[in-house]
């Protein structure tokens, strides 16, 4: 063999060191066992407390019945006392309650499916308590009065902000922040790695988050049926939560190297996801876990995505700050990233 064919022959890579190889298998299995207790954890430590739930009625029908409910429910309720059932209702349609009930002459129990399940399920369970209720007040003053049938007595539960007629068990819902979060990690990672320039990756940012926004709302929408409301705000939601979390990776893509690309898994999938309130309300979690997952682009994400499918009227303007100001973050660390290579040229 001549020495040009010889040296064309690359040289083989050295072997790993059995010691690397066996640390390294350790290690990837300590990722995994964080990815599972990351995805499982909340469920087994949900347990519901101070869930908001609006009630009205007469005076003397209002004590007994939050006394009942504060025996056989402790802590679990947060009962607020409102006028009448339009401001019940209203408490519901603006998030400030996940239900609402109604006592006196025409007694019922107002629930929201789309605010998801585990607190429609605490209202069904309400229901059938004061449904209970209600049934052994008619048997007393049936006795008192000398009656010789207990009338039936039905009280109804009325869905006032339901899922849509495509999601009915709001599964759909809950599978939207899957794309909300890997679509974020995506976005950003990919431009961290292929766009350079700070402004260029500015410019990617922002057209990835419009036109992906965009794609989103129309596929989980539109094509799918899954979400409710204006088209163009459940856009905006999706949009601005892929570039919360896309303009942040790339900032600590920009200040920290290679290893800042790692930031965004671990904090919006390891930590962010399963706090979001996708399955359980922040209410579900021991604290501070439910409020912290709300300072997070995940938890802040899915509930300005449910605000725009289902609660138009609702207060957004916490997500909003939170998602806005995870974006000018990343912005910033861009920038100082972009000031430390200077400094080192």
């Amino acid at each position: 063999m001549s020495e040009t064919a010889s040296a064309a022959v690359p040289a083989a890579a050295p072997r790993t060191h059995w010691a690397r190889a066996g640390l390294l298998g350790v290690l990837l299995s300590a990722v995994v066992c964080l990815v599972a207790l990351a995805f499982t954890w909340p469920s087994s430590v949900v347990e519901p407390e101070d869930v908001p739930v609006a009630i009205t009625g007469p005076a003397e029908a209002l004590a007994p019945v939050e006394a009942a409910l504060d025996e056989q429910a402790d802590g679990v309720l947060e009962l607020i006392e409102v006028p009448d059932r339009n401001a019940a209702v209203e408490a519901i349609e603006s998030r400030a309650a996940y239900g609402g009930i109604v006592l006196g002459e025409e007694p019922e129990v107002l629930t929201a499916s789309a605010a998801g399940a585990a607190t429609s399920g605490i209202m069904a369970q309400l229901h059938g308590q004061l449904q209970g209720m209600a049934q052994q007040q008619a048997a007393a003053a049936a006795q008192a009065a000398g009656a010789p049938e207990v009338p039936e007595v039905t009280v109804p539960l009325t869905d006032v902000v339901p899922l849509v007629s495509t999601d009915e068990r709001g599964a759909g819902l809950a599978s939207a922040g899957l794309p909300l979060v890997f679509g974020g990690m995506i976005g950003g990672v990919g431009i961290a790695l292929a766009v350079t320039g700070a402004w260029r990756r500015v410019l990617a940012l922002l057209v990835y988050a419009a036109a992906g926004g965009a794609a989103l709302a129309g596929i989980m929408q539109g094509w799918l049926g899954f979400l409710g409301g204006e088209y163009w705000a459940v856009a905006g939601a999706f949009g601005l939560a892929l570039l919360a979390m896309g303009a942040a990776i790339v900032g600590f893509a920009a200040l920290l190297g290679r290893p800042g690309l790692a930031v965004g898994p671990v904090l919006f999938m390891l930590i962010g996801n399963p706090l979001a309130g996708t399955q359980f309300p922040p209410e579900f979690l021991p604290a501070p876990w439910g409020a912290l997952g709300q300072w997070l682009p995940p938890g802040a994400g899915n509930s300005l995505l449910r605000d725009a499918s289902y609660f138009p009227g609702a207060d957004a303007s916490f997500p909003l700050l939170v998602l806005s100001g995870w974006a000018v973050l990343g912005l910033l660390l861009l920038c100082l990233g972009r000031l430390r290579g200077r400094a080192r040229h």
